[in-house]
């Protein structure tokens, strides 16, 4: 492991020294993921993008982009754009990054069956700000909202999730 990794502990997620309170998918964490099972794949996941609310916050590091209001993620696995950001209009199932609530308002997106994916093992693992503290995800990992938002500040190109 290196300095930079954001590793899942039973009960936290450690980064830079740090342990912070995390929540994880409905469905544990699996060696074999599915779409649709709500769980956390396991494995050693890069972070490949940061994704910000520009109407909600600042750029938490030069390397962010911002969600526009037709950004969407694809899970449609019948579809070529499976696990891909998309725009709207899109007809095929997909999932809303620029949300009414602040679930998405900082996404960090790992290479979770990307950027070549492999129809129904899941599409986009998120870090993302939880719902309220513990609550569990479809399958991504979430964090308290000042949290993420440190973590994000901090992140390097080098930096990679670890979900023992």
């Amino acid at each position: 492991m290196r300095a930079t990794d954001l590793v899942l502990t039973p009960t936290h997620l450690r980064f830079a020294g740090r342990r912070f309170p995390r929540s994880i998918g409905r469905g544990d964490i699996t060696s074999d993921k599915r779409e649709g099972d709500g769980a956390t794949p396991r494995g050693i996941h890069r972070i490949v993008g940061m994704l910000y609310r520009p109407d909600r916050m600042l750029p938490p590091a030069p390397w962010a982009v911002p969600i526009g209001p037709t950004d969407l993620w694809s899970d449609d696995p019948g579809h070529e754009d499976y696990n891909l950001m998309v725009r709207a209009p899109y007809s095929h199932s997909h999932e809303r990054l620029r949300r009414a609530d602040p679930l998405y308002d900082l996404v960090l997106v790992t290479d979770w069956n990307w950027p070549f994916a492999q129809r129904g093992r899941g599409s986009a693992i998120f870090l993302h700000q939880w719902r309220k503290p513990r609550h569990p995800t479809a399958g991504c990992i979430a964090l308290a909202r000042h949290d993420l938002r440190w973590i994000a500040e901090r992140l390097t190109p080098d930096s990679r999730l670890i979900v023992p």
